[in-house]
């Protein structure tokens, strides 16, 4: 059996797959590590508390599509609210204990006001990470370690 080139070069097809097969498919962006860096310190109370909020920013929080921060209603709520973020930011002290996390930030710009608050008078830990988790393609970017203090 002589082997054309036309039912060749369909085999090769076959075995190696369509040269426009990567169009059809909707691989998730390769993004960067977010880039934590410390704002300050804020006073605050609420509850008859006082409180210590300390603030953060993502240096390249641009680097990010609003669209991980968007609305995702299809997915689990958090808490009641049942439109919660299609990525959520969780922040974390230098031992992997959570601090604190958000849920609906709306956008990536709004990763600049991220925070975490103790008791007036409690001992910050000395280092904190965040991660952000994209929960529709369950990926995860965890973030350099960043200071409590200036």
């Amino acid at each position: 059996m002589k082997l054309t080139f036309g039912a060749f070069a369909v085999a090769v097809l076959i075995l190696v797959g369509s040269p426009f097969s990567s169009f059809a498919q909707s691989n998730p962006p390769v993004l960067p590590n977010p880039v934590l860096y410390f704002l300050g310190q804020e006073a605050y109370s609420t509850g008859g508390t006082n409180y210590i909020r300390y603030r953060y920013g993502v240096f390249n929080s641009s680097s990010y599509p609003n669209t991980l921060f968007a609305a995702a209603p299809t997915l689990p709520p958090c808490g009641t609210n049942t439109s919660a973020a299609r990525t959520w930011v969780d922040i974390y002290d230098q031992r992997g204990k959570r601090l604190n996390g958000f849920c609906a930030l709306g956008k990536s710009e709004s990763m600049n006001g991220i925070w975490f608050a103790l008791p007036e008078g409690s001992v910050p830990p000395s280092w904190i990470y965040i991660e952000l988790n994209d929960r529709q393609t369950t990926t995860k970017y965890k973030s350099n370690l960043a200071e409590t203090t200036l």
